[in-house]
């Protein structure tokens, strides 16, 4: 269970997420204090107000724009779950490979302060009693997501890869 932080509309901007004016910050420990500098959400997080795991539910085409990886960085380093109808493609590839939780529910409808329960293919609203069904992505997809991005994933991979070779030299040695 999660409760809704910020509720937000259609085509929110990657300029909206992560101002450009802060471009120039790019390591992951730094971007989250800018995280949606613009709205008054920034002060609440900044101010340690709202806990991670918390929810942002938005409209369709979220993270158009610029391709600009820092706005998937910051919501990911306040471990936010993002919500949204729809995401802008490069934002949504950016967001899988550096682990942020995003799930695509074409049919979310959700207020700040409503709690959401996640199941594998459908959320429930519990203010609400509602239902709105997921639309799953691709396992590999979810995989990258599941194990927190790209490169820990790909760690995470050479790391069996690795164990897996030493014990089948374990296994051929002579003695």
């Amino acid at each position: 269970m999660a409760r809704v932080v910020l509720t937000i509309g259609n085509d929110i901007s990657t300029d909206t997420i992560y101002p450009g004016r802060y471009m120039a910050t790019v390591l992951p420990t730094e971007t989250p204090q800018y995280a949606f500098a613009d709205l008054p959400i920034n002060q609440k997080l900044n101010h340690h107000e709202i806990p991670p795991g918390t929810v942002i539910v938005a409209g369709e085409n979220f993270g158009c724009g610029s391709s600009r990886e820092q706005a998937a960085s910051a919501l990911k380093g306040w471990d936010f779950i993002v919500v949204a109808k729809s995401f802008a493609r490069i934002f949504f590839q950016n967001a899988i490979n550096l682990g942020l939780r995003i799930i695509i529910c074409p049919s979310i409808e959700a207020k700040e302060g409503d709690e959401l329960e996640f199941y594998p293919d459908h959320i429930i609203n519990l203010n609400t009693q509602e239902s709105f069904a997921i639309q799953p992505l691709p396992p590999a997809r979810q995989a990258l997501i599941d194990g927190g991005g790209l490169i820990a994933y790909t760690r995470q991979l050479l790391m069996q890869e690795r164990k897996s070779q030493t014990t089948e030299s374990a296994k051929s040695a002579p003695f």
